[in-house]
């Protein structure tokens, strides 16, 4: 199983809905890194993956995007793949 890591805030909801998501749908633990308070880290994790908003979600190695990107990866039969990898 493949290790997912989210970037989030703490008053995100669509960081809990990715988690909750994740965990009860999809049967994954999340390592979780919350960058409330750390605008540094934002910041560089913006530039690396061109995204400004949370959650951003790690599968592995790969971005695959916040929330919506998720969803539209499981839509299209590609996140069991990537989880299970």
């Amino acid at each position: 199983m493949a290790t997912v890591r989210m970037y989030s805030t703490q008053f995100c909801g669509f960081c809990r809905a990715a988690k909750q998501y994740l965990k009860q749908v999809k049967n994954v633990t999340v390592e979780e890194i919350d960058l409330s308070s750390d605008a540094e880290r934002r910041m560089e994790l913006a530039e690396e993956t061109g995204q400004r908003t949370v959650p951003m979600i790690f599968i592995g190695d790969r971005f695959v995007g916040g929330y919506d990107d998720l969803r539209d990866l499981d839509r299209a039969g590609d996140l069991d793949a990537l989880l299970n990898a």
